[in-house]
């Protein structure tokens, strides 16, 4: 992502779990790739998950911090707001990325409700005289362009064609979270997870989940891309925060 006049920018992605570096990871590597700086902060992670998350980020030429939420446990509380809020000022990002609001409150993952509005809250925050000192002693620091990732209504997309396999290489270092979609595939498609994954059967869970992954993000790049008549290829889809702001109507 760039701003309007080309320069490099500084991109946050606040993660509730891993797997979205990857979810967002064209916009970050495209980013990264073009002189800019791509940071993510993931809400939720298991301890034994975290070398993973920390190498699929590297292969994204994305930094990587924890801010050691628990599952079950997320509510916008000060102490949750102050760890966000410390970590939008020190990197102070041009454009943050995070979840949909309107497809966060249907998601059945645990904490996601919750999360949104502790993101919203913490980004409010940030940019106002808020606990200064407990957050670090950075100044105050607005965000002023926030997109959602896979929103239910997106209003643009990027080409992340060029990014395409790195992205599955990262997903590759992700074995906690494919082996834990294995087993769940398994438990709710049945005979049908053949269909995604022909010999699914014979896979271990680790490898199943890796497979049915990369099916699942090249089908959701193709549908946001090419499969709508798209001008790309493979298309990672956003909504932009609010209008766009242009200094003349663009292609």
């Amino acid at each position: 992502m760039t701003t309007q006049s080309g320069d490099a920018v500084t991109v946050l992605l606040l993660a509730t779990f891993g797997l979205e570096i990857v979810e967002a990871g064209g916009a970050l590597a495209l980013n990264a790739a073009r002189g800019g700086r791509s940071e993510a902060a993931v809400l939720l992670s298991r301890p034994e998950s975290r070398p993973q998350i920390e190498r699929a980020a590297a292969i994204l030429s994305t930094g990587v911090r924890f801010l050691d939420g628990r599952y079950g446990e997320i509510e916008p509380s000060v102490d949750l707001k102050r760890r966000i809020v410390t970590v939008v000022r020190e990197v102070r990002p041009d454009i943050v990325i995070t979840q949909d609001p309107e497809h966060s409150f249907a998601d059945l993952d645990p904490d996601r409700r919750p999360a949104m509005i502790l993101y919203l809250e913490a980004l409010a925050l940030a940019g106002r005289d808020w606990m200064v000192a407990e957050c670090g002693g950075h100044a105050p620091h607005t965000v002023r362009t926030i997109f959602y990732l896979r929103p239910q209504r997106p209003n643009c997309v990027v080409d992340v064609a060029p990014v395409w396999e790195r992205m599955k290489q990262a997903l590759a270092e992700l074995g906690g979270q494919m082996a834990f979609s294995g087993q769940t595939f398994r438990q709710t498609l049945g005979e049908g997870l053949e269909h995604l994954v022909p010999g699914s059967a014979s896979m271990d869970d680790r490898a199943l989940g890796l497979a049915a992954h990369v099916e699942l993000e090249r089908a959701i790049l193709l549908s946001h891309g090419i499969a709508h008549h798209g001008r790309f290829v493979l298309a990672e889809p956003y909504r932009r925060e609010g209008p766009f702001h242009l200094q003349t109507l663009v292609i």
